[in-house]
């Protein structure tokens, strides 16, 4: 019997400078059941990246490449994917990275648990059943941090906000206004769950072990650290005229 999703799913993968990891990562993810189509992003790898996503796209229909012209940004890469998968009617959009953090295999549990009836399923360190690998004291501090104060200054229900192994419904991304959307890097992540939870979408997660990257080098820059901490605060900022209005509106059904 055939996937609920088959010939529906496609992964998403932003690429810089993955040539070790990006055709084993393709091979696995395209032998997974339900014929699971990947997209290449790539943001004009100096590694010869693009190359490597071109030859395997020739050969296999399933897979797909964007090019762009530099380093623009993680959440630009995947608002490019987003309108690539819409347009060619994909049901479910699911995003990883490349460098085997997450388990291609996994991607099963995501699409899973979204054919069920999810809208947003997040691959979670945080739920029962999910771990951290390989991750410095730091950046574990760092992760912890963001996503704590996600739940405590925004009210994110999700416990790993920042993670970006997902799987979103098609109404979800036809629902949600992307270009609205200001965060251009890892704090995309953030607002994206944000924007779901605020739109009311149902969220759900499934525990991943996440393992840090063994070849190539690491994209998490400080800058980046700074933009998901700006972006909690004017999220907040945001919120509050919004919140004030709710409150409003429930006092007066009330009679108060």
């Amino acid at each position: 019997m055939s996937p609920d999703w088959t010939g529906q799913a496609l992964v998403i993968v932003p690429t810089y400078n993955e040539k070790e990891n990006l055709a084993k990562l393709v091979t696995r993810l395209r032998a997974l059941p339900g014929d699971v189509h990947v997209l290449v992003v790539d943001d004009n790898s100096p590694d010869g990246t693009g190359d490597i996503a071109d030859s395997m796209a020739k050969a296999d229909p399933g897979v797909h490449v964007l090019h762009r012209s530099g380093k623009l940004g993680l959440g630009t890469a995947y608002k490019s994917g987003f309108g690539y998968g819409l347009a060619q009617e994909f049901h479910y959009l699911c995003t990883m990275d490349a460098d085997f953090s997450h388990s291609p295999e996994s991607v099963l549990d995501l699409l899973g648990k979204a054919a069920s009836g999810y809208d947003l399923v997040v691959g979670s360190r945080y739920v029962a059943g999910g771990a951290v690998m390989g991750s410095t004291p730091v950046r574990k501090f760092v992760s912890y941090g963001a996503n704590w104060l996600a739940h405590i200054v925004l009210g994110v229900a999700v416990r790993d906000c920042t993670a970006g192994f997902r799987c979103y419904r098609r109404r979800v991304l036809e629902t949600i206004n992307l270009d609205a959307i200001f965060s251009s890097g890892y704090s995309f992540l953030i607002e994206m769950a944000f924007h779901c939870q605020r739109a009311g979408f149902r969220i759900g997660e499934v525990p991943i072990t996440f393992v840090n990257r063994t070849e190539g080098a690491s994209k998490i820059s400080k800058n980046e650290i700074y933009k998901a901490f700006y972006t909690l605060v004017r999220l907040r900022t945001q919120a509050l005229p919004w919140e004030w209005a709710v409150r409003k509106v429930r006092r007066l059904v009330a009679g108060d």
